[in-house]
């Protein structure tokens, strides 16, 4: 079961926003272009006008939206950063507690990876290419982990002598773990995504228990 990529390009950072719903389409055959591109040949081997002939637009559509690669680069990781917060988060409406969400994000994460491998090569590329959007994507993701464990812990799910600090620390390596689980067993591999993320659970609840 693949996760569906967003439709809408609503509001992307780095893109100049679309005035119409035909240019919304427009922005999004753009990016899921520019993801093919990137994800093949790498962002030096990319080329503006391989982009627009993969999305069939005109060479001068594309410097509606974007006035660079770079500016194309910058906003794609971020509209991939938000597909991924997008595809986990429904997730925790039928979580029973916090790491049952928890449970339930990685394995939803694992087939979003499973369906856009290319991802972890535009992620890492990013680093070289766009180093702050690289580190906001982490930082913003490691946040919302955060975010989500203290609440736990306020609700008695999850040990109460946890500190912020320590919550704060535990998200970064859940989210570092979750990223590799990914490229281990849904990119390199098709491991049934359930599985995966019921032992990191069991793995979770021991720990989060003191």
């Amino acid at each position: 079961m693949g996760v569906k990529v967003q439709e809408k390009a609503d509001v992307v950072p780095g893109a100049k926003t679309p005035r119409t719903a035909r240019g919304e389409r427009t922005l999004r055959k753009i990016l899921d272009a520019a993801r093919e591109e990137f994800g093949e040949r790498g962002f030096s081997d990319s080329s503006i006008v391989g982009i627009t002939q993969r999305a069939g637009v005109a060479l001068g559509t594309f410097y509606t939206y974007f006035d660079s690669k770079e500016a194309l680069f910058q906003a794609l990781v971020r509209d991939m950063s938000a597909q991924v917060r997008d595809s986990v988060g429904p997730a925790f409406a039928e979580a029973t507690d916090g790491l049952d969400g928890e449970r339930r994000a990685l394995e939803a994460f694992l087939k979003f990876a499973h369906d856009h491998r290319d991802i972890y090569r535009i992620i890492d590329e990013s680093e070289f290419v766009e180093p702050a959007v690289y580190r906001e994507h982490y930082e913003t993701t490691a946040t919302r982990i955060a975010a989500r464990l203290k609440t736990a812990r306020d609700k008695g799910e999850i040990g109460a002598s946890f500190s912020d600090r320590e919550l704060d620390v535990l998200a970064w390596g859940m989210m570092g773990a979750n990223v590799f689980l990914g490229l281990r067993f849904a990119v390199w591999d098709d491991a049934e995504e359930k599985s995966v993320a019921d032992i990191m659970s069991r793995v979770w609840r021991t720990g989060f228990s003191r």
